[in-house]
This record gives structure tokens, sequence and C-alpha cells, in this order.
């Protein structure tokens, strides 16, 4: 800071306030400084700030995978929030229990100013972490079940249950499902039993259910139309768990020369990039990842700056017709 101030010509306490206070230095000292900094390879000291003001103006967020674009969104959303801030994102990627377990205790050290995860799924050692340390924490893609602080999301059984309803008002009536393995996850479970309900509500068959692993891709949409038509010929049409395996399903169909949706109905979870652009248009639920990613920001930010903000925000969804079913 010293070297800074005399490159700058300015003292170290303005070359402090530059960094930390820039709103009470005049523009052109500031640029001066800042120019200076660069010149020099000059980077604030930020854990040496930490432990002086009791605030790391960081913001961690740990998410389960970034090959799904609605994490990628959600990410997107976190940055772009957080930076009008004045706040900076920390993110992981943590695709177990025990690995989210290992993150969260990497990420205290750090003092964040508050913890974004996804889901309310957790080791129990994360859970006695976090609470005793009072950092102010959002699970998001979630809103039913315990929650530990805040949560951001939606109703994930109301959006399967939609889908399944509007499958089953275009006249479908052997529909399956196409899950990630485990099941069991609460934010997959709530789907599957949402799509279940609206069969149920139909009066028509609910257990044709098949499950594949996240990693399976667009082979997953394949290997659930050979397993549910094995074990009902008459199927006619499959609600997928994500758009991925959505887009498998068609790229089957297409491959056994079967025509979407006359012959065979599709529809997706999650409103990717690629479900617009595929031939025909998947038909999908459009959830808000960007938005979700921002409410969340906004929550850890209102919280860590002394505010009370709403326990949980509802930022909903939207099923969208496309050419698919």
């Amino acid at each position: 800071m010293s070297d800074v101030a005399r490159e700058a010509g300015v003292s170290p306490m303005s070359v402090s306030n530059a960094f930390k206070r820039p709103e009470i230095v005049q523009p052109e000292t500031r640029e001066r400084i800042l120019t200076a900094a660069r010149r020099l390879g000059y980077v604030p000291n930020g854990v040496a700030g930490t432990l002086a003001s009791g605030r790391s103006r960081m913001v961690a967020a740990l998410v389960p995978s970034i090959r799904n674009s609605s994490f990628a969104r959600t990410v997107q959303g976190l940055s772009d929030q957080l930076a009008e801030q004045g706040y900076q994102l920390l993110l992981a990627v943590a695709d177990t229990a025990e690995r989210e377990r290992q993150a969260i205790e990497s990420v205290l050290g750090r003092r964040p100013d508050g913890i974004i995860l996804t889901g309310n799924e957790h080791h129990p050692d994360t859970i006695r972490l976090l609470r005793q340390s009072g950092v102010p924490l959002v699970e998001t893609w979630i809103l039913s079940g315990p929650i530990l602080d805040m949560a951001v999301g939606f109703d994930l059984n109301e959006a399967a249950q939609a889908m399944g309803r509007l499958l089953v008002s275009r006249g479908y009536r052997h529909i399956g499902f196409a899950g990630y393995a485990p099941a069991e996850r609460s934010r997959f479970l709530e789907r599957q039993r949402g799509f279940q309900a609206a069969l149920r509500e139909a009066g028509l068959r609910d257990d044709l259910l098949f499950y594949a692993e996240e990693t399976a891709g667009f082979a997953g949409g394949r290997l659930a139309m050979a397993v549910l038509r094995a074990q009902e010929p008459r199927l006619d049409a499959l609600f997928c768990v994500t758009d991925i395996f959505a887009v498998g399903a068609l790229f089957e169909c297409q491959r056994q020369g079967l025509v979407v949706p006359r012959d065979f109905a599709v529809a997706g979870y999650g409103d990717f990039e690629i479900a617009a652009e595929v031939v025909p248009g998947l038909t999908t639920v459009r959830t808000r990842g960007y938005e979700i990613g921002r409410a969340a920001a906004h929550l850890i930010v209102e919280r860590a700056e002394g505010g009370i903000p709403a326990p949980r925000i509802d930022v909903g969804f939207e099923v969208i017709i496309r050419g698919s079913i």
C-alpha cells in the first residue's frame, strides 16, 4: 500500500479508501491510485480487511453440477446480483453430501458473509457446522420440507402436476416418467410425485417409472424408452426429469421412425437452450434459474447488512408448449 501511495503521490489512507470506500475519493485521484496499483501488481489484502471489519464481502455458493444449464443460470444470477451490490462469488461444485460437507468446512474458514446451497438434503455434520457458524444461509431450488434458514425456489410438485395434466388433456393415456437415480433426492422425488398425482387424478396408471444417473446424458431418454416400452407396449408419452433426457428420447423416436407427437409424445423439464432448437420443439417446464440466483443473493446481502429478509421466495414456473406433445 505504501508503494502504491508513493507511486500515485497520495497517502496510504487514500489508497485504502480507493479500494474500500471509493465513493469518498475524488474520481481522478482514485483513477491515479488504480493505475499505480495495476502497474505495481498490487492487490489489497482481503484477509486482513476481513479481520479488521468482520466482513469478507464474499458469498459462497455450492452447486451439484455446472453441466446443467439451470444451475449455470443460477450461478450467473448470483454473480450478477452480488457484483451489483459489491460482493464477490466463491463457487464450489459438490455433487454428493460428503463433498458438500468438505467444501463447507473449507468455505467457513474464509469467513463468508453468506452461503448458498442447492436443495435441503445435507450431511448431519454439515447441518451442525452451518448452525454453529451463524452464517446467513439460503437453500435454493426447494421450498418444501425443513429449511435451515432461508429458501428460494418454486413448487416442484405443482410444476410436475401441471405437465402431467397437460399430457392427459392432450389425450395420452400410457405415460412414463424418466427420472434421476437415486430417486430419493427430494428435488427429484417431488417431481415424480407431482407427475404421479396428475395421473392418479385422471385414473391412469402411475407406475411406469425409469431411473438413470444424471451422467447418462441424452442416453437416459433412449434407455427410458426401451425399458418402459418393454413394460407397457402401449406407451404413448414420456415425461422426463430433465430436458437432456427428453431430447435423448426425441432422438430415439427419430431412430425408430416414430413421428412426434403423432406416434409418441415427449415432455421435458428445465427449458434448456436445446429445447427450443430441436425439431419438433420440446414442451417443457421453464424453471427460473437466473431469478433464483438473483433472489438468493439479495437475501444474503440483505441479512449481511442487518436487514430482516423474507424467509422464503417463490419465483414460480411456466409450462412452455411446443411441438413435442
